[in-house]
């Protein structure tokens, strides 16, 4: 297995003006496809709840589907920094709770280092975490797992007490010892002072291009998630359309006989034939 990027290789190219790149993946061949692309970091998001479990809310998916997903991804990624993130319970009741489901991500599952969205007393939880030995990632911001108490899912720190809030957050997971801050639906220039108070990366997600990187789920850029489109998501391609044809295409050849030919199927000796009939 080659080597795969370390915690302190991310924060020496927030050091050297490097920008940082991150997708999610979710199975094995996409994950190997984004370590081949050389993205610096992966994520099994839980937003496999909704891109390919197709459930309505991040919060319906827990540690079982999470472990098994990053399982396969692990055996992607070879080159990438691989980031769990820990699904919605899994962090919130205590800390000795939070600890040993970090630890499934990374003894398990093999992933790097876990990602939590931040909610009231996570400083606690990820500083135990971090105590440790599991690098973690804070998420700040619209927090989908908690999303119903921010007003939906809405931009955050529009107004001068939320925005000075998200400060105070960035700040205080930094100092709980997290590596690295997600920050979701957030205003450019706030984003940008942020990114410049903190001696830790920035990745942002609908928050400007003054982050130190960004992330996006892999499935919105490839046009394979059609239920919603957010205003951040640059649409690379659409795999949807040929996916689609090339399916439709083997659907006729079965139904007119066309597959499998000649030239897709196996032979048998004639005189082995002449004796079976």
């Amino acid at each position: 297995m080659s080597q795969r990027k370390t915690v302190n290789e991310i924060l020496e190219k927030k050091k050297k003006g490097e920008r940082i790149t991150m997708l999610t993946a979710y199975d094995y061949p996409m994950a190997r496809l984004i370590d081949e692309a050389g993205i610096d970091i992966v994520l099994v998001g839980d937003s496999l709840a909704n891109v390919v479990l197709g459930l309505e809310s991040t919060k319906e998916i827990g540690m079982e589907e999470m472990l098994h997903h990053a399982k396969a991804v692990n055996r992607g990624v070879t080159k990438a920094l691989l980031v769990g993130d820990m699904p919605f319970g899994s962090f919130h009741q205590d800390s000795k709770e939070s600890v040993r489901n970090a630890a499934l991500f990374i003894e398990d599952a093999g992933c790097n280092a876990v990602k939590l969205e931040w909610y009231d007393n996570c400083l606690v939880m990820a500083k135990a975490i971090v105590d440790f030995g599991i690098p973690v990632m804070g998420h700040i911001g619209l927090t989908p797992q908690t999303a119903d108490q921010l007003g939906g899912f809405i931009v955050q720190g529009r107004d001068h007490d939320t925005a000075q809030r998200l400060i105070e957050q960035a700040r205080s997971l930094q100092k709980a010892g997290c590596f690295s801050i997600v920050l979701e639906c957030v205003p450019d220039k706030l984003s940008e002072i942020i990114t410049k108070s903190l001696d830790i990366p920035t990745i942002g997600i609908g928050a400007g291009v003054h982050c130190d990187g960004q992330v996006l789920v892999t499935h919105d850029i490839l046009g394979l998630y059609d239920r919603f489109r957010p205003k951040f998501v640059k649409q690379y391609t659409n795999l949807s359309e040929p996916i689609k044809a090339a399916l439709e295409s083997y659907k006729k050849d079965v139904e007119l006989g066309h597959f499998p030919s000649e030239k897709y199927s196996f032979s048998i000796k004639k005189e082995e034939l002449e004796g079976l009939l």
